[in-house]
């Protein structure tokens, strides 16, 4: 069953039909393996998987008691994040067609790792999937100055959490973080 919807679309799956769900954090343009993973274990669990974006353009202003979210945009291109919540769509309807579980999309809004935390909350989430960042010089200085989602939504929640590793790994006597 595919039920795609960004977060204020009448036709997303109720939270109550979410419950237990597993949740993936995909990006544009990133690796399949991630939503693979994610959707291994929705389907290991028999539990409902849900595709998460989160657009980092916007923040959130206030929440209704209903749970409905109001943002804002930090910059006034505001069609950035909806061309990645297609590509994201797009990509997850590429690869979860092949197989057997439920699943939607939902867009978020601010820090991903907060956003996905209270999501998790929201929704009593079985199981949290986040990919690694990819390798490099200016991805590394982001990470160093962020910090990694995984990380953080490690030490600011309970559930467990896949990280799933892109690219290659770095050999045990290579440095991570290479001195500039």
């Amino acid at each position: 069953m595919v039920d795609e919807a960004s977060e204020a679309a009448p036709t997303a799956p109720s939270d109550e039909a979410l419950h237990g769900a597993v949740i993936v954090g995909v990006i544009p343009d990133q690796s399949s393996r991630v939503l693979k993973e994610a959707a291994r274990y929705a389907k290991l669990f028999d539990a409902p998987l849900l595709v998460v974006h989160v657009d980092v353009t916007r923040f959130v202003t206030y929440e209704d008691p209903d749970g409905y979210v109001h943002s804002a945009p930090i910059d006034i291109n505001i069609a950035a994040g909806e061309g990645e919540l297609a590509k994201v769509t797009d990509a997850a309807a590429s690869v979860l067609d092949t197989f057997d579980v439920s699943w939607s999309v939902r867009q978020l809004v601010g820090d991903p790792a907060m956003a996905i935390k209270h999501l998790a909350d929201q929704l009593d989430a079985r199981l949290l999937v986040v990919g690694t960042r990819k390798r490099g010089l200016g991805e590394s200085i982001r990470e160093f100055f962020t910090g990694s989602v995984g990380a953080r939504l490690a030490h600011r929640q309970h559930r467990p959490i896949l990280i799933v590793p892109l690219g290659e790994p770095v050999a045990d006597d290579e440095e991570i973080w290479p001195a500039s």
